[in-house]
């Protein structure tokens, strides 16, 4: 049998299935991606409206024994959906909200705007170490501003990042920032300024 290069040139017999092994393979990566970034979207919704409702009861003065408990009804939410999710929890008050994220005062003794460990400070959070956040630990007390944050960090429902070296571990923070009810008058700070040999 004799075949004809220009008969060759001519066949399309068998050029869907080449077609699609270029494209095939693309196109199925942009829908696995994008059903990943749907799921992102979707537990980020569901865990920012589970921290603002466990903000909200965490201000109450009845709540102040139950944080744990508090903590606890969140992390079962987000375990309904992701039950191998990894959950921390933190809480930061403060005095005021202009008080959230305010480093510690210091005496800029060398006047270069940094803080050098020779230099003397307010210990605002009572921990005896200067921080670039006075805030201190726990749910505080009544009128204290209180800054919950949640970190989740959980397995991507499809596994691309490892195709291309990236950490398949997607993580992410939930943070709502709240003012504890009046139930009481709102404690004051001692504040004692520590001087570092």
């Amino acid at each position: 049998m004799n075949v004809h290069p220009s008969g060759l040139l001519r066949d399309t017999r068998g050029v869907s299935a080449v077609e699609f092994a270029f494209v095939g393979p693309i196109l199925i990566m942009l829908l696995l991606g994008g059903l990943q970034l749907s799921y992102d979207i979707w537990m980020k919704a569901m865990v920012n409206g589970a921290v603002q409702q466990a903000g909200r009861d965490s201000g109450l003065e009845m709540a102040h024994a139950s944080q744990t408990a508090i903590d606890d009804e969140v992390k079962e939410q987000i375990h309904r959906m992701l039950p191998s999710a990894e959950v921390s929890f933190e809480r930061k008050n403060y005095q005021t909200f202009s008080d959230v994220n305010r480093p510690e005062v210091f005496i800029d003794a060398n006047k270069n705007g940094i803080y050098d460990n020779k230099e003397c400070f307010d210990d605002e959070n009572g921990n005896s170490l200067w921080d670039a956040d006075a805030g201190a630990l726990g749910q505080g007390g009544a009128r204290d501003v209180v800054v919950y944050r949640v970190t989740v960090a959980y397995d991507e429902l499809v596994p691309l990042s490892r195709f291309v070296g990236l950490d398949p571990k997607r993580r992410f923070t939930a943070v709502t920032t709240l003012m504890n009810q009046p139930f009481a008058t709102q404690a004051d700070r001692p504040v004692r300024q520590i001087c570092p040999k």
